[in-house]
């Protein structure tokens, strides 16, 4: 599945400057004074306590919440001052992942799949080519053969894996996760990161995860999909292009490598990093 919406590799794909956000009935900002830059290639992993503005940042990236103040460069266009109706053009670039999956519970798989081709305005696929395009990304994740059922009759982490098909069935350069792997035991997790990770590095897309698990950031930072055998091999001395971020109530604390993160003394970072000697005591 390698991605038709080609980006140059000195192109921002998402810059927020100096960007805040507040809503009426609160007397703080759900984002304060928020800057940062998604390179190409970059997968950011999003760490923060409930309440600190991870999902308020997600949904004021795709102009779904209008900032009071700074700017929002959305493929290099500023979708917060961007009219509603031009912001669904630059949406095509992006593939989201909601939180608990947001399948629409009236629809087949196939059809909550096709759903972005079928509302994409620019480029929209002929329908002859569109149940291709869903049976491919359903196989992606592997779950070709639920095209027919209802997201009631999936567990939950087969909804969170058919809500990835979705995310990447226009093939966007840019993916946004929405904390992929809350409320999932921890193999299916695994499983979710783990397509995370093959969707990285089989289409060369980039990504921004927000979670609240340590262990999913580790996983990207340390690990490749390998297509021979289907798995997940150590990165090594190749590594991967893995940043982190902390919120703490709207502002951003820290930005760095995994390395910087486990050495960050600040005891709110401190509580979202498992080190190794834990890692081994688990």
């Amino acid at each position: 599945m390698s991605a038709e919406n080609s980006v140059s590799a000195d192109t921002s794909l998402l810059r927020f400057e100096n960007v805040t956000v507040r809503f009426d009935d609160d007397e703080t900002n759900a984002l304060d004074d928020l800057s940062f830059d998604v390179r190409p290639g970059e997968t950011r992993i999003l760490l923060g306590a409930a309440g600190s503005g991870k999902t308020v940042l997600l949904k004021t990236a795709i102009g779904l919440i209008r900032p009071l103040g700074g700017q929002v460069r959305l493929i290099g266009q500023d979708i917060a001052r961007m009219p509603e109706e031009k912001q669904f053009d630059i949406r095509r670039h992006v593939g989201m992942l909601f939180q608990e999956s947001a399948l629409f519970d009236s629809m087949t798989i196939a059809q909550n799949v096709a759903y972005p081709l079928l509302n994409q305005r620019v480029n929209r696929l002929p329908r002859a080519q569109m149940e291709p395009a869903v049976r491919e990304a359903l196989r992606f994740v592997e779950l070709e053969h639920t095209l027919e059922k209802l997201p009631s009759e999936l567990s939950g982490g087969m909804r969170r894996r058919v809500a990835i098909a979705r995310a990447v069935v226009t093939k966007p350069p840019l993916l946004l996760y929405d904390s992929p792997t809350a409320g999932l035991d921890p193999i299916t997790a695994h499983t979710i990161m783990a397509l995370i990770i093959k969707e990285r590095d089989v289409d060369n897309t980039t990504a921004l995860v927000v979670t609240h698990r340590y262990q999913d950031g580790n996983l990207v930072a340390n690990f490749r999909y390998n297509p021979d055998s289907g798995r997940l091999d150590p990165a090594g001395k190749q590594g991967t292009n893995t940043v982190f971020m902390v919120l703490r109530e709207g502002r951003l604390i820290f930005e760095g490598s995994q390395a910087e993160l486990e050495a960050a003394r600040d005891p709110y970072i401190a509580k979202f990093v498992k080190r190794p000697e834990e890692e081994a005591a688990a």
